[in-house]
């Protein structure tokens, strides 16, 4: 009589060292001497240089449920960059360069293919900032994640000379703000988005073209989120402060940056609303006030500066717009939304 196995409880140990094999094959090609040993080990080692008085900045994330818009497209290719821009973008308002990145994938299943496509994102992703996937862990979790549930999420350390660390403790009342524009919901608002469209009973809208879009309403929600680290860090020592707009909007995101006293003044007709965002409120019949309170509603990026630096910066980061002012007179929400 042959007794219980791993295979039998849901877990196939060859297929995950097949992954783990592959995993090598796509991330060996691209490290650089910085990460020492390769990966593969039980610890990935990475050489810390050229920092006098280094402040190391880590941030960890998942690309939340958007994992599920993917599932019901099958397509992987763009979580891998979603959830490694959004990592970096966390650290880079600190002022940090990203140095190395790690990655955790559970599945109830494992799918090689799945796997892959996920992994090469991310690659792609570490490439363009110019940092590394060291390391992480692929899991098959079939008692968490029935049937083709997975989650993907991520841990990136960055450094800075401590001398350089973003400071908002400057921000003072009449600076200005800057918004850079996002690409759409990045990664968060998915709940929200999908209870909207009910994808659970009707998945088929996903492939609805919408003339507002003029692409797939799938293609819409699952446009990656926009690493700013490139385009952004040569006016790093012409800021004050920078918000990343993430979960909880402009309302959420922009306070952890003031100092205490201080709000936010946004002109809402400034910058231009994504058309997602206008058929998600319309098809949702969602609140104006929710909606910034969810989705980053067309700003993936506030900046502060000073009026004399506004203009250099806008001219310097594409896309940058002048959006709103630092005030002392908004009371205790600390954000206030105008329209001129």
């Amino acid at each position: 009589m042959t007794g219980d196995t791993y295979s039998k409880a849901g877990v196939n140990l060859e297929a995950s060292q097949r992954i783990t094999e592959t995993i090598k094959s796509i991330v060996s090609p691209h490290l650089g001497p910085e990460v020492i040993g390769g990966i593969g080990f039980f610890g990935g080692m990475y050489d810390l240089k050229g920092y006098a008085q280094p402040v190391l900045v880590s941030s960890t994330d998942s690309v939340g449920t958007k994992v599920k818009i993917a599932n019901l497209m099958g397509r992987f290719d763009t979580l891998g960059v979603d959830l490694v821009n959004h990592c970096i973008n966390d650290i880079f308002t600190c002022g940090a360069t990203p140095l190395f990145f790690l990655d955790y994938i559970a599945m109830g299943t494992l799918v090689p293919d799945k796997v892959t496509d996920l992994i090469k994102g991310v690659v792609a992703a570490c490439q363009t900032a110019g940092c590394y996937l060291i390391g992480g862990e692929t899991a098959e979790l079939p008692g968490v994640y029935p049937g083709n549930e997975f989650d993907l999420v991520g841990f990136v350390v960055g450094a800075v000379e401590k001398n350089s660390l973003q400071d908002s403790s400057r921000i003072e009342d009449g600076d200005l703000l800057i918004g850079v524009p996002s690409s759409g919901l990045h990664t968060n608002g998915y709940s929200l988005a999908r209870e909207v469209f009910d994808l659970e009973e009707n998945s088929s809208i996903l492939s609805h073209v919408y003339e507002d879009l003029g692409v797939t309403l799938g293609d819409a929600l699952l446009e990656p989120h926009i690493c700013y680290y490139p385009s952004m860090n040569p006016v790093m020592p012409l800021i004050k402060g920078m918000a990343h707009i993430t979960g909880g909007g402009l309302p959420e995101n922009v306070p952890r940056i003031l100092p205490s006293g201080l709000g936010a003044v946004f002109d809402i007709g400034s910058w231009d609303n994504l058309p997602i965002f206008e058929v998600i409120q319309r098809v949702g019949r969602v609140d104006i006030d929710e909606m910034f309170r969810v989705f980053n509603m067309g700003l993936g990026m506030v900046i502060v500066v000073t009026p004399d630096r506004a203009d250099q910066v806008c001219s310097l980061v594409e896309g940058a717009r002048l959006v709103g002012r630092i005030s002392s007179n908004v009371g205790e929400s600390r954000i206030f939304l105008t329209r001129k």
